[in-house]
């Protein structure tokens, strides 16, 4: 039987996945792996560590916006860039992986999501992980498909994401 361990820390940052299903002293989770949206069942027995978030994250492509919900409540919506027609956004459910400075002007935090690009194997040196992060270079790109498929949104978005806990869930719809 094939097996796999979780590291106990992604770019730095704990390891949270959010939980899509259980049977019995197991569960399923995301996996921050390809192919996108993969699973994996883990034992709940020793060694685990269990929290919860009320925080969900909603991105529509066709509407180019962004919302942020906490406990069922819309805390925030912003337009958004993303991925161009040959680099596109990919969609489903993901989560947010890590809370990361990349000291290249993208924001604090850019928060790297279980998700990968569609169309790259590598990018900027690490696995085409998909991203949340702001955009320093004007609002211009806001509403257009521009992206290498990452979410660019504007800085007035920035201290919400701050507050969303590793392992929120994201939703990335058509």
């Amino acid at each position: 039987m094939p097996v796999a361990v979780l590291p106990t820390h992604l770019l730095g940052n704990p390891t949270w996945v959010p939980v899509v299903d259980s049977y019995g002293d197991w569960v399923r989770v995301l996996l921050p792996s390809r192919p996108n949206r993969s699973t994996g069942w883990i034992h709940t027995g020793s060694g685990v560590d269990w929290g919860q978030t009320n925080y969900k994250i909603y991105v529509s492509l066709r509407l180019h916006r962004m919302s942020i919900h906490k406990g069922g409540r819309r805390i925030g919506t912003w337009p958004v860039a993303t991925g161009a027609a040959n680099t596109p956004t990919p969609v489903g459910r993901t989560f947010v992986m890590a809370s990361v400075d990349t000291g290249h002007g993208y924001g604090v935090p850019v928060l790297p999501l279980g998700t990968h690009s569609p169309t790259m194997s590598h990018f900027g040196g690490g696995p085409a992980t998909i991203g949340l992060h702001g955009w320093p270079h004007g609002s211009g790109v806001f509403g257009h498909s521009v992206s290498n498929g990452c979410v660019r949104v504007p800085q007035s978005a920035l201290p919400v994401m701050r507050r969303v806990p590793l392992g929120t869930v994201v939703t990335i719809t058509r």
